[in-house]
């Protein structure tokens, strides 16, 4: 019995007979799933041909791990699932890298893994490998469906599982198991509303917040996936404090409100660093204060040694991981900020005695950055100085400060790992939530453009644009023919400069420009490449064409056409990464290697 031949059937009701192929399908419907990105493969082929029917569109991607990145970037724009499929073995070996990066990003993702037939599984049959460890530590929960008739309820809960713990679920299906004929119920999706934390708790750090003299508020990534942005903003203007956002989520508080000062961690606001570094209570709203995000930057140890710290996450490992806290609280972003500023809103406030003054540090010390800001036209260092002597490209940061300028409105950004994109996080604001996409902690190559490819896809209305460096777009470029074929216009932002500009750093700065294999010579023209590849291609070397060719790439995307703006710049570079892992070099083996040098 087919139930899904006609599609008076798709929302079933009760226990019915179906295939699992069709109780697979049906819970995805009843997940609301739109989309699923992967590549075609005999493995799960009997409910791939369910898709169309059931009106799942099906988006076949050059290469399995950018379809992982597309699930991710759809996940972090929606609130909702990012599904991704694929055939056993190398198919799925190939999603790892994207659901450690979703892992990392706290993305609802499922994975499906379809594997080997459960009679042949341990034989070393074709594409066979042990799917589920390979995936353990990086996936919130796992799914193994070792009866077919448990198809809906495992996929359902691994549905459940991503939503409620934040992260990649995988759901594991041996490819024999989409065959036969079942009797199940599809399960009704679980909806677990998260609270404001424990009373107590809560209490305490409305008694920290009231009594503090300058508090500043730490808005991190929690306040985006909780949709807690007004709720943030209303604390803040309650308290009249200054709002940093965590590392790479600029886009948790509006940066056109005058309390907003700009990201911590690497290549942040020194705006927001120095107004930190005087706080005398700090509300970390749903951040896990990661280490890449506190860490000294600009030499600035901006972290106050001895301020209160109230953090609040959803998740309580988290809580106190990283710094010592003052005040732990387990919840919600949104329903926490209510609780706070219903327990402040009556309470006499101590920093409103020094209101005034503490607005017009916020002003100072924002008018300082933008001002050093639009004065660093270019690397300072004495290797890149000499290197820039040398170009007639443009200077990276100049070319990012026209960016910025010419951002279109509601725009998503999605930025790659690397020295220039890195740097960007000087001059990435957003006024709106859900518009910065990053690899966050797990920082791997090829991100960017397949995560804002996925990001369209869910929000199709909005500007979507990638900042790629030249190594980076060389593992994702491929997906420019999916990105024709499946008419989905995104604009991608290349700069060229010629090397591995994080890596290269740390030859400058540690081995005494000895460089091996960040070089990256003879590459073709990317802008070439792309029309090649049958979307638009420009390549840039004027500061004065910047504005206008993202503006156009831009239009662009509202006649369907996806644009690379191949920005040539120079060599120079910004502060290494990790600065605080790396030494000096010591060598005991320099006799021995001439002497081999002389063989």
């Amino acid at each position: 019995m087919n139930t899904m031949t006609d599609p008076k059937h798709l929302a079933v009701a009760g226990k019915q007979k179906m295939t699992p192929s069709e109780a697979f399908v049906e819970t995805l419907v009843a997940n609301g799933v739109k989309d699923v990105f992967g590549i075609v493969g005999s493995a799960y082929m009997d409910a791939l041909d369910l898709f169309p029917l059931a009106g799942i569109r099906f988006i076949s991607v050059a290469h399995e791990q950018c379809g992982g990145h597309m699930a991710d970037g759809y996940a972090r724009v929606s609130g909702k699932h990012g599904v991704c499929i694929a055939q056993n073995g190398p198919g799925i070996t190939n999603f790892v890298t994207a659901t450690a990066a979703a892992f990392w990003a706290h993305s609802p993702v499922v994975v499906v893994t379809p594997e080997t037939g459960s009679m042949t599984l341990g034989l070393g049959g074709f594409q066979e490998t042990e799917q589920l460890p390979i995936f353990s530590k990086i996936t919130k929960y796992q799914a193994h469906v070792n009866n077919k008739a448990r198809m809906a309820e495992l996929t359902g809960r691994a549905f459940d599982r991503a939503m409620l713990e934040m992260g990649p679920a995988q759901l594991n299906i041996p490819r024999d198991y989409f065959y036969g004929d079942i009797e199940c119920e599809i399960p009704h999706p679980l909806v677990i509303e998260r609270g404001a934390g424990g009373e107590r708790s809560l209490d305490e750090a409305a008694m920290l917040l009231a009594s503090a003299q300058f508090p500043v508020i730490l808005a991190g990534g929690g306040v985006v996936m909780g949709d807690a942005h007004a709720e943030a903003l209303a604390l803040a203007e309650l308290l009249q404090t200054p709002v940093a956002t965590s590392y790479l989520h600029n886009d948790a508080f509006p940066a056109t409100h005058p309390l907003w000062c700009g990201p911590l961690g690497y290549q942040g606001s020194k705006a927001a660093m120095r107004l930190l570094s005087r706080a005398d209570v700090v509300l970390a709203l749903g951040t896990r204060l990661g280490p890449f995000g506190t860490l000294p930057q600009y030499g600035i140890e901006y972290w106050p040694a001895d301020a209160a710290i109230i953090q609040i996450d959803a998740d309580p490992k988290m809580l106190g991981l990283v710094k010592r806290i003052s005040v732990g609280i387990c919840g919600d972003a949104k329903a926490s900020a209510l609780a706070l500023a219903a327990r402040l809103r009556d309470k006499p406030l101590a920093c409103n005695a020094n209101r005034d003054a503490r607005l017009s540090e916020i002003r100072k010390e924002k008018t300082a950055w933008e001002a050093e800001l639009e004065g660093w036209t270019h690397e300072r260092d004495d290797w890149s100085l000499e290197v820039a002597k040398q170009s007639a490209y443009m200077h990276p940061r100049q070319m990012l400060r026209e960016l910025e300028r010419a951002m279109p409105d509601g725009a998503m950004v999605s930025t790659d790992i690397g020295n220039i994109c890195s740097v960007s996080n000087s001059y990435l604001r957003f006024a709106r939530p859900r518009s910065m996409f990053a690899a966050m902690s797990f920082g791997n190559c090829g991100y960017a453009f397949p995560t804002i490819m996925g990001a369209k896809v869910a929000a199709p209305d909005r500007p979507a644009i990638a900042y790629v460096g030249d190594g980076a777009w060389g593992m994702s470029f491929g997906e420019l023919q999916t990105c024709v074929r499946e008419n989905i216009a995104v604009t991608a932002v290349v700069f060229n400069n010629g090397q591995w500009g994080a890596e290269k750093k740390n030859h400058v700065d540690f081995y005494a420009n000895r460089f091996v294999g960040v070089n990256l010579d003879k590459q073709p023209s990317w802008a070439a490449v792309a029309r090649a590849m049958g979307a638009e291609g420009v390549a840039i070397d004027k500061l004065s064409d910047v504005g206008a060719a993202l503006r156009a790439a831009a239009k662009a995307q509202n006649e369907g056409k996806t644009t690379v703006l191949e920005m040539m710049v120079t060599r120079e570079l910004g502060d290494p990464f990790r600065r605080d892992a790396l030494a000096l070099p010591v060598r005991h083996l320099d006799k021995y290697r001439s002497t081999v040098a002389k063989r």
